[in-house]
């Protein structure tokens, strides 16, 4: 009876070095955000057992991404953004 090779989820082949298995693990990301150097500590990596190569967890970048964007938390109203001031009305009130 054929054995059937199950691939580990938790290692996917390096493309860098075509010989090694990249495996999912927490290292410290460094990154510059303008002049400041920011430093997330158990940022998830994808890191070659046998060269090194890391490849930083896409889904967390793009929540670091929207973390450090600086309009965050800044309310959009769609629509609203571009009216021009409206003319106060000529109405004068009842006598």
């Amino acid at each position: 009876m054929p054995t059937l090779l199950i691939e580990n989820l938790d290692s996917q082949p390096c493309q860098n070095c075509q010989g090694g298995r990249k495996h999912l693990q927490t290292v410290t990301l460094m990154t510059w955000l303008g002049d400041d150097l920011i430093t997330v500590p158990d940022f998830p990596a994808w890191i070659c057992d046998l060269c090194g190569h890391r490849l930083y967890d896409s889904e967390a970048l793009a929540q670091l991404s929207l973390l450090l964007n600086p309009d965050a938390g800044t309310p959009i109203h769609p629509g609203l953004q571009n009216l021009p001031n409206k003319p106060a009305a000529n109405i004068n009130p009842p006598a």
